[in-house]
């Protein structure tokens, strides 16, 4: 390996380094976040199935009480079926999939919302060839 290769692999790593260590610190400042930086490969939530792909904004936003997160699920990707403890907003960005709201079922896609309510029972499954990407947001719950 040539050093002009060696140099830039070696800055990208540092660069890497530093940025997940700062990611882990918590902020009490504003501040922007881009996807890219925060992707995190998951299971399927709630036991799902298949590959998600989750982007947890303001995660490290001390005293932050809302949860903020978008979750792109690839081709044959679920979120599980379970019951709400918390409302809760879903709100499909882009693909298709298939909503199951307290025992019905019904298509979603691209600019429908979901609110599921504290006690609700749902579950998504993604269909179709692209990703359905969805925004997820909810009050976090304060620890005592």
């Amino acid at each position: 390996m040539n050093r002009r290769i060696r140099f830039i692999a070696h800055a990208s790593i540092v660069a890497t380094c530093v940025t997940t260590a700062h990611a882990a610190e918590p902020r009490r400042d504003s501040y922007v976040e881009n996807a890219r930086d925060i992707a995190v490969q998951q299971p399927g939530p709630h036991e799902g199935e298949g590959t998600t792909t989750a982007y947890p904004f303001f995660e490290q936003a001390e005293g932050f009480d809302i949860v903020f997160r978008q979750r792109a699920l690839h081709p044959g990707a679920t979120i599980g079926e379970h019951r709400n403890d918390k409302d809760e907003i879903y709100y499909v960005l882009s693909g298709r999939g298939e909503l199951l709201l307290d025992g019905k079922r019904r298509e979603v896609g691209a600019g429908d919302a979901i609110l599921t309510r504290d006690g609700s029972t749902h579950a998504l499954m993604q269909r179709g060839d692209e990703d359905l990407v969805i925004i997820v947001v909810y009050r976090r719950r304060t620890q005592r």
